[in-house]
């Protein structure tokens, strides 16, 4: 086996070297915009609380649309049974979002199952449109709920 020559593997080190940078140079514009998390009762148990964390990630990439992702926090309470301090428990959990620019409207609207190790994350596209949107993030149990804004590029 012949070893390479040193000017074939510098070009190609030098040539490696160039693309990281050129790679690591690129500016990153996607934003990802966290909301206040809402605290809440569950149902489905006995009792049973925690929190919901939301946010926002909007990009050039997806134009006038934004992915509007919900995830619970691990919950705590009550439920008689085998795992007592262990529940699992549901609340309906909405973003509720308005385009201030355009005054287009929508929500997304997801039951999210939690336990002792949180939940899943649920994520879906809306069709904001471009502009400046606001948010209100609530369940349908006792609840504070929580305001935000993000951006959406065009």
């Amino acid at each position: 086996m012949r070893m390479p020559t040193s000017l074939p593997a510098a070009s190609l080190l030098a040539a490696s070297g160039i693309a990281t940078v050129l790679v690591a140079a690129a500016p990153a514009r996607a934003a990802t915009v966290e909301f206040p998390q809402v605290t809440s009762l569950y149902h489905d148990a006995m009792v049973c609380g925690g929190t919901i964390r939301s946010w926002a990630d909007t990009g050039p990439q997806w134009p006038g649309r934004a992915i509007i992702n919900i995830q619970a926090l691990p919950v705590t309470g009550f439920d008689p049974g085998e795992y007592s301090f262990a529940p699992q428990c549901v609340a309906v959990a909405t973003v509720a979002w308005r385009n201030m620019d355009t005054g287009a409207a929508g929500e997304y609207r997801v039951p999210v199952l939690a336990g002792f190790y949180g939940s899943e994350h649920y994520a879906l596209f809306q069709n904001t449109g471009p502009g400046h949107i606001i948010v209100t993030v609530y369940t349908d149990m006792p609840n504070i709920p929580a305001h935000s804004a993000f951006d959406v590029p065009a």
